[in-house]
């Protein structure tokens, strides 16, 4: 993959808005896990390659611009808030090396002479001066996007389209358990420019409605299920991926494998936040959250799909004991 070099201008700022180097990290704990790596910002900045469209050598946006329009359109939407520095987590890196080196042996390589872009990113930016409390842990507003090189059609032109993912929910400070929904979340957002993707962002900020998602998810609260119907639960989620194909199509679809909902069983048991009270009951709140903690273990390309997933799981149990409708996973 050929470099492309890129001069960042100046970044010019609210005023009293602190400086990518006075932010502290968005979180100290992994939002997610699977095979990641952290990277820093500037790391991306500087010292990664830009993959281009192979026919005209055009580049793709950036996982640089990306974060850095998110992070100058927070700032304007959210002024006078307090933005932490943005996590950034990376996935499947493309190594390369430069010309002068093609006939080394890798384990001879200098540092200077490599070069990598990785091909999958995720990244949050938190504002912790937005939290709020549900079931006793705090939950603060939090913006990110996920972009993956795999999406795209790189042996096309500049012309084609690129394959982003944003968001906008709240964290979980507890666990760093991301919650998001549909009406915060576009799924395979479409764009040719940079200005179209800033005015995606923008769109998706100034219509997300932080005070309706919050009663949503409070409202997890007030609903439990019994350890029989966690039993049940468990069985109807390992059937779902081998059901005729008649039977799933009526069944709102579960993202979760069998590896995720083992890891929600043992948490039911052994969660020192989330696990299940002494009479085995447990409220939808903390099932949601074992449910976001599982899917830690998720690629970056699939990970904000299931966690929308995990809480459209939560909402039609709750509606299932609000006999509003009949729920397959209880039933």
């Amino acid at each position: 993959m050929e470099q492309v070099i890129n001069h960042y201008p100046a970044v010019v700022r609210p005023a009293g808005f602190p400086t990518q180097t006075e932010r502290t990290d968005s979180n100290t704990k992994a939002f997610i896990e699977a095979n990641t790596v952290e990277v820093g910002f500037n790391n991306i900045r500087d010292e990664h390659i830009i993959p281009v469209f192979v026919k005209d050598n055009e580049p793709l946006i950036s996982h640089a611009d990306f974060i850095d329009s998110t992070l100058d359109l927070t700032a304007d939407i959210f002024h006078g808030e307090h933005i932490l520095r943005p996590s950034v987590r990376v996935s499947h890196p493309i190594k390369g090396r430069i010309p002068e080196a093609k006939d080394k042996p890798a384990h001879h390589l200098q540092d200077w002479e490599k070069t990598i872009y990785y091909e999958r990113m995720m990244f949050v930016i938190e504002i912790p001066s937005i939290q709020d409390d549900v079931g006793d842990n705090t939950l603060s507003l939090t913006i990110g996007g996920v972009k993956a090189y795999n999406l795209d059609n790189l042996y096309s032109r500049n012309q084609c389209d690129q394959h982003f993912k944003l968001f906008i929910g709240f964290q979980n400070k507890v666990c760093t358990n991301l919650c998001v929904w549909t009406d915060g979340y576009f799924s395979d957002l479409k764009v040719r420019t940079i200005g179209q993707l800033k005015a995606a962002i923008r769109m998706l900020l100034e219509s997300y409605n932080k005070n309706y998602h919050l009663s949503h998810l409070k409202s997890l609260t007030d609903y439990s299920i019994t350890e029989q119907q966690f039993a049940q639960l468990v069985g109807r989620c390992r059937m779902y991926n081998h059901l005729p194909s008649d039977i799933k199509s009526e069944i709102p679809a579960l993202l979760f494998g069998d590896q995720q909902i083992g890891t929600v069983v043992k948490d039911y048991y052994r969660d020192e936040s989330f696990c299940k009270d002494r009479s085995g009951d447990i409220n939808l709140w903390k099932l949601y959250n074992l449910f976001t903690g599982a899917n830690k273990s998720t690629y970056i390309d699939s990970f904000l799909d299931r966690s929308v997933n995990a809480y459209s799981l939560v909402e039609q149990l709750k509606h299932g004991l609000q006999h509003k409708t009949n729920c397959w996973y209880l039933s």
